[in-house]
């Protein structure tokens, strides 16, 4: 897996999460907050994880680019 991006809470890396998927792009949040036990990241930052063949897409969609499209 490979990070596409990295945001201060667990919550806003959910959303962006959310935009991969209904894009059909699988991803992982990392995140050093006890597993969400508590309301902020240890580490200071929530990764974003997608396979590595994915990096491009998701990186559009995160970004807003118009090139977003995943040919299909």
């Amino acid at each position: 897996m490979v990070q596409v991006a990295a945001f201060p809470s667990r919550s806003d890396a959910k959303l962006a999460q959310a935009v991969l998927a209904a894009a059909g792009i699988p991803s992982e949040v990392a995140s050093d907050d006890a597993g969400g036990a508590y309301p902020f990241d240890l580490s200071a930052a929530a990764r974003l994880l997608v396979d590595e063949a994915d990096v491009d897409d998701a990186t559009a969609i995160l970004s807003g680019r118009p090139d977003a499209d995943r040919g299909e």
